[in-house]
């Protein structure tokens, strides 16, 4: 799609070629934060339980669920965003049809 005679001029090829990549960025990332989680849950606290290790840790603990919910968001955004291009593609295949007869070009190539 997207050659001379398309309306729209979007290129669903490049939509199409494009939304994997979103897939794969969103699964490498969705590892990652499984493996930080294991990562961190077995290495317990290493700070030690002194009262350096307890400001420490009030300091750091909070933030781990921050980064874990931030990360989350951000797989899922990944996640969305592949679907909606390949969505948006399909779609866009549909429409490019109905704007051609809105404006009378003929799409069946008969001149009718």
């Amino acid at each position: 799609m997207g050659g001379k005679d398309e309306i729209l001029d979007i290129k669903v090829d490049d939509i199409k070629t494009a939304a994997p990549a979103f897939h794969r960025e969103s699964v490498a990332l969705a590892h990652a934060l499984t493996k930080l989680k294991h990562g961190l849950a077995a290495a317990g606290a290493p700070w030690g339980n002194d009262e350096q290790g307890a400001k420490f840790h009030t300091a750091y603990g909070p933030h781990v669920k921050q980064i874990e919910h931030a990360t989350q968001i951000l797989v899922e955004g990944l996640a969305s965003i592949h679907a909606g291009l390949a969505d948006m593609a399909d779609k866009h295949i549909d429409n490019e049809e109905l704007v051609r007869g809105m404006f009378g070009h003929d799409t069946t190539g008969d001149g009718k």
